[in-house]
């Protein structure tokens, strides 16, 4: 959701929801670090651990009954109880995340990020918590056996993301796409004939519908990872505290099996 995640176009108004702890709110802060919270960190909102995320990509985050909820909101929940803050996701484009502009105003972005050494220089990033290769999904009637079939047929893909740079590298001339949701849509309406994207995003969409298939799988190394404002080891150390309790204590592989079926290798 990365390289990739989309680029939107602008940056998104995000809306206020009343949703619990998953709150979805404008980032009201200032830029300027708060006083030092109760969890040791300065925060940017004191008492709130402000999350920015690209809402909707499915299964990692996305709106149901009022609620932010997915993969990565499930982590985001668990490090903003071992902060002692409140969670306060802020819906934001994925180009202010991926080029860290987004760090100004939250504390953390958790968005399906891929780690890579381009983010890395503009950004830090947690232990990585999820391996997500790129697939390739194809209509059933569009007769593409594999990515050379793919060639001269309608392809979609989301903006800035891996999937978009290995359809390039692959001489495909594919539609972009501002988002997942609606480049599973057109998959699903039959205006495209397949998609490259991320296993976990492509597979959880396709997984009930049997016109859809999943046609070849791409070993990319990717990993997925939190990003943090460059220099702020006090917040690294603390999600990579959290991440490491709930691999340990398999928070983490439940969560796997909740949003992906079972727990991903």
């Amino acid at each position: 959701m990365q390289i990739s995640r989309s680029v939107l176009s602008g940056t998104k108004i995000a809306a206020v929801l009343a949703a619990g702890a998953l709150a979805l709110t404008a980032c009201g802060g200032s830029s300027t670090p708060a006083a030092t919270d109760a969890s040791g960190l300065k925060l940017i909102n004191s008492g709130k651990l402000t999350v920015c995320s690209d809402v909707p990509y499915e299964p990692f985050e996305f709106q149901k009954d009022g609620k932010i909820v997915g993969f990565d909101m499930d982590i985001a929940a668990e490090l903003a109880k071992d902060v002692k803050a409140e969670l306060n996701v802020v819906d934001s484009s994925f180009e202010a995340i991926e080029t860290g502009t987004a760090l100004t105003g939250c504390d953390v972005s958790i968005s399906s990020i891929s780690i890579t050494d381009v983010r890395k220089s503009v950004m830090d990033f947690s232990t990585p918590y999820l391996d997500d290769d790129l697939t390739l999904v194809a209509t059933s009637s569009s007769g593409i056996s594999n990515i050379d079939g793919a060639k001269g047929k309608k392809v979609g893909v989301q903006q800035a993301t891996t999937g978009a740079q290995y359809a390039k590298d692959k001489g495909i001339d594919a539609q972009q796409f501002e988002d997942s949701g609606l480049l599973v849509q057109a998959l699903k309406a039959g205006t495209i004939d397949a998609a490259i994207g991320n296993q976990s995003v492509l597979g959880y969409a396709i997984k009930d519908d049997s016109n859809l298939k999943r046609v070849e799988d791409y070993a990319t190394g990717e990993k997925l990872g939190i990003s943090i404002k460059k220099g702020n080891t006090a917040m690294t150390d603390a999600v990579n505290a959290t991440l490491k309790r709930i691999t340990d204590d398999g928070s983490l592989k439940k969560f796997e099996t909740t949003w992906f079926g079972e727990a991903t290798k």
